[in-house]
């Protein structure tokens, strides 16, 4: 016979196993991190973050495959469209790979320690030079084999429209050599789009949660598409085939210009909600 928990029990009973599982990462990464091979942390953080979305009763629907990791020369650069803080963990659910985050994150108590444990890229927004600083450490863990995620739309929205892309941290893939794979997300509820999950406007992240654990049916569809190759490319140019091959994906309404113009491009990346487990 199955036991039917009413709403009001429930959502405060998944509240308490969130955080009971988010200490249990803390301690992971605090406590074993530092003495697993990087291979064995991947998959740790992949079953931390599968385990995150059946507590938060979000089911994941792939719809192609992610980069492969490991056998191929560089790692790839994954650009996404920016809907909630649940994006990095509907990623890292699938795919080993870390995200750049606003330097903000990593002065928050506890959790910022545990993004940068991780292997959370942070920048300092404001900061002369930081997109550079930054765009060689992407670079960098590009070139030794490692997924960068990047949110070019540089904020969050409702999931109905696609922002235009600031082009900036695409530089990264460039310098590498590296492949560029846009990746489209798309949260739904029997079918139908949905904004439960969306992290917008002053919402702070506790009400997120809430509302996420009241959503019922909550599905996170992701469409991992073909990779864009950068030899010889124009990071503009490749922007704009992301943001036009996200925006076909996800059957969304454009923009009329794609990318942020030339010249308004910020010296740091604008803020996103990103953190990573």
């Amino acid at each position: 016979m199955r036991v039917v928990v009413p709403l009001r029990l429930r959502v405060p009973l998944a509240a308490i196993v969130l955080v009971l599982h988010l200490l249990w990462g803390m301690l992971a990464v605090f406590l074993v991190f530092p003495v697993l091979p990087a291979r064995a942390r991947d998959a740790m953080v992949r079953l931390w973050s599968r385990m995150l979305l059946v507590l938060v009763g979000v089911r994941v629907q792939p719809r192609g495959a992610p980069p492969s990791y490991g056998d191929a020369p560089s790692g790839a650069l994954l650009v996404l469209n920016h809907v909630s803080w649940l994006d990095v963990f509907v990623v890292t659910a699938l795919c080993p790979a870390r995200f750049v985050a606003k330097a903000d994150i990593a002065r928050w108590p506890v959790l910022g320690h545990f993004a940068r444990a991780v292997g959370t890229l942070f920048v300092e927004r404001g900061r002369r030079h930081a997109v550079a600083e930054v765009n060689r450490a992407v670079a960098a863990r590009l070139t030794a084999g490692q997924h960068i995620g990047i949110f070019p739309e540089g904020t969050t929205t409702d999931g109905s429209q696609l922002l235009r892309f600031h082009a900036n941290l695409l530089q990264a893939a460039i310098d590498a050599g590296a492949s560029i794979v846009p990746v489209a997300l798309r949260y739904h509820q029997n079918g139908a789009p949905s904004d439960a999950a969306a992290y917008v406007g002053e919402m702070n992240l506790a009400q997120s949660i809430w509302r996420i654990l009241r959503a019922p049916c909550l599905g996170a569809e992701l469409h991992w598409l073909p990779a864009l190759a950068t030899r010889e490319q124009d990071r503009r140019a490749l922007a704009h085939a992301a943001h036009a091959a996200i925006g076909e994906a996800l059957a969304l309404t454009l923009p009329r210009s794609a990318v942020e113009p030339a010249g308004t491009e910020p010296e740091s990346p604008p803020e996103t909600a990103s953190a990573t487990p």
